[in-house]
């Protein structure tokens, strides 16, 4: 039961800073709610047990994804242009793909149903491979390193990426402080 609660709280926070981003004009502030939103998807995969996915989510979503778009906005003017008109195409567009997979999810087996697909086909040869086959002892370690092999490089590879952005963003490797430093050498040469 209180798994099902943080989960309530947790779309809900989400759903909550979903809106704030729709509404806000300010880009700043978008990007500092998406990293949020970001985190929170993270929080939510966790209490899940989905670990893996919870630290691509915050590394890639919240970690990469947010100093990319910091870095952008030194291209970017503060606050987005203002349109009047409401459009109301996308709105109906997102509705519709809601409720579709609202429908969808309710054709989904039971969580752990031993007669759904994957545990009629996949599940057993994992288990019955693990061991005989590939020597190896956990079947977890089977799966991420064996038959997902290449799945897990590429998640390590977006990571190590992600690092890498952060490092370099934080060095100051913008674009504002390289514009800045260029005016500042013409203004010089002018004088």
């Amino acid at each position: 039961m209180s798994t099902l609660l943080i989960n309530i709280s947790l779309v809900s926070f989400m759903l909550v800073i979903a809106l704030m981003i729709t509404f806000s004009h300010r880009l700043f502030a978008i990007i500092v709610m998406s990293g949020a939103y970001s985190l929170i998807s993270a929080a939510m995969f966790v209490n899940l047990d989905a670990v893996d996915v919870a630290f691509t989510e915050a590394a890639v979503g919240a970690g990469f994804s947010t100093v990319l778009f910091l870095a952008a906005m030194a291209w970017l003017p503060a606050e987005e242009k203002r349109d009047k008109a409401l459009v109301i195409l996308p709105l109906i567009v997102c509705f519709a793909a809601g409720s579709l997979l609202m429908w969808a999810v309710a054709y989904l087996p039971a969580l752990g149903d031993p007669s759904s697909v994957v545990h009629q086909h996949v599940a057993p040869r994992y288990l019955a491979e693990s061991y005989d086959i590939l020597h190896i002892p956990n079947v977890v370690t089977t799966v991420l390193a064996s038959y997902r092999g290449f799945d897990t490089l590429g998640e390590t590879i977006v990571v190590f990426t992600a690092g890498l952005g952060v490092l370099l963003i934080l060095t100051g490797k913008t674009g504002r402080v390289q514009n800045d430093k260029a005016n500042n050498d013409i203004r010089d040469e002018d004088e």
